[in-house]
Order: C-alpha cells, then sequence, then structure tokens
C-alpha cells in the first residue's frame, strides 16, 4: 500500500511533481511494482488528482472514505476488508524504492516463527553532521537485537563522550506490518510523544508494540523539499 496525500505540510504537492516524465508518486507506484515481490500494489489517497494520476499510468488506486492525520491510519482503512497477513507500507515520496531495500524487511516476518514481530522498518547510516542535524531526517536508536528504541527528529544518541565512537541512522519511511499491528494502530489515540516529534511509529513504540530495524545501505532517499526533488532529478539523470 501507498499512502499519498497532496498537501503536504513542507511541501504542498509533491507527489504530482514531474520527476523524469512522470510524477512523483507515479514513479513510486511504478518501481514499487516492479520489485516484483508483492501480491497486489495500491496508491490509498483522498485526492482525486491522485487518484486520476495514478489510473492514467495504468496503476491501481482506491479513495479513503474518511479523513486520517497519517498514512497509517489511512492504510488501515484501505486493508481492513483484504485478506491478507502482511501490509507493505511504501511512503509516496520514497519514488527509488526497490527489491534491495523491500525484500529483507518481508524477510524478517519468514523467519519470525514465534510472531513476536508486530512490525519491521528501514535504517540507513548517516555520515554527513548537516543530514544528522537536520530535522527532516527521522533518527532511529536501537537495541542489540536491532529493535528500536526510540525516534526522533533531533540527533540521537547525544554524542557527549567524543572517545567513543557513535553511528546514526536515518529512519527510511518504508513499513512490513503484520495486519492486525496497522489495525490496532488505528484504534490507539494519537500520544504525546507522537504529537510532539510528528512521527507516527513513536505510536507503536508507546503502546507497546515490537519494531524490528533492518539495516540497508541502497542509496534510495524521500522527497521532502523542493531541494529533494533537484536532487531527485539529478540521481534520475546520472542512472539512466
Amino acid at each position: 500500500m501507498i499512502p499519498a496525500r497532496l498537501q503536504a505540510t513542507r511541501f504542498p504537492g509533491k507527489l504530482l511533481k514531474n520527476l523524469g516524465g512522470m510524477s512523483v508518486i507515479a514513479r513510486t507506484y511504478k518501481n514499487t511494482k516492479a520489485t516484483g515481490l508483492f501480491d497486489d500494489v495500491i496508491v490509498v489517497t483522498d485526492s482525486e488528482e491522485i487518484f486520476k494520476d495514478i489510473k492514467d499510468h495504468g496503476g491501481k488506486a482506491m479513495m479513503s472514505q474518511k479523513d486520517h492525520s497519517c498514512g497509517s491510519d489511512r492504510i488501515a482503512e484501505a486493508v481492513e476488508n483484504i485478506d491478507t497477513d502482511i501490509v507493505v507500507n511504501v511512503q509516496g515520496d520514497e519514488p527509488f524504492t526497490d527489491s534491495k531495500s523491500l525484500a529483507p524487511l518481508l524477510k524478517v516476518f519468514e523467519d519470525d516463527h514465534d510472531r513476536k514481530i508486530d512490525l519491521a522498518s528501514l535504517m540507513t547510516p548517516l555520515d554527513d553532521l548537516v543530514d544528522i542535524q537536520n530535522p527532516n531526517y527521522v533518527k532511529v536508536i536501537v537495541n542489540i537485537d536491532n529493535f528500536a528504541l526510540y525516534f526522533s527528529r533531533s540527533p540521537i544518541p547525544y554524542h557527549r563522550d567524543k572517545t567513543y565512537p557513535v553511528k546514526y541512522y536515518r529512519h527510511k519511511g518504508i513499513y512490513a506490518f503484520r495486519k492486525q499491528a496497522i489495525l490496532d494502530f488505528s484504534k490507539m489515540p494519537m500520544t504525546p510523544l507522537e504529537s510532539a516529534e510528528q512521527i507516527e511509529c513513536i505510536r507503536f513504540l508507546e503502546y507497546g508494540k515490537t519494531i524490528k530495524m533492518v539495516e540497508t545501505l541502497e542509496n534510495s532517499f524521500g522527497i521532502d523539499t523542493p531541494q529533494d526533488l533537484v536532487r531527485a532529478i539529478d540521481y534520475l539523470n546520472q542512472i539512466k
């Protein structure tokens, strides 16, 4: 499922911006479909423009019937009556999503024989100080088994002792859920920390859900600002 809201706060209308001859959302759909990993790929949106754009590109889309504050709630409504066990949430502003990133998420559930994992997500190392301090890049810290401890727009952990090396990870907005976990999420009230940070996966942690993080080195990035779109266009030109 690809949740798609037209009026993003930081970059309104970004999903319909031109990225190499098609919209950002259409390219995200195309690349997600091309992985061949899924029984179905559907864009779920509150925008008739996005709905039409996906249909015009031969894709599958559905309109949300309710107003939603986040993508996970939008997906929960969409999958409630779909017979499935695992639901993958690919953000509409992640146009370079590929199978190398997504396949490890699915393997997490194949190996979870005791069904202890509620959802899995991706993280990628951050080395540049500007990126580490950028509030548009959500950071994640994990325990020794790579289960998420916390997400923040602030640089975490705080590097007080400079003699000790610290790794920083950026959270990539791609999730794989057990269906019941995302249905539960939609019934949970928004939590104080989620409200403060505006990071929806914090709600899972505050209600005791387990989030397995998978490290990836794949060169993919989301489009949060006009500058990100310029960077994406340059990247697309390089890989053609």
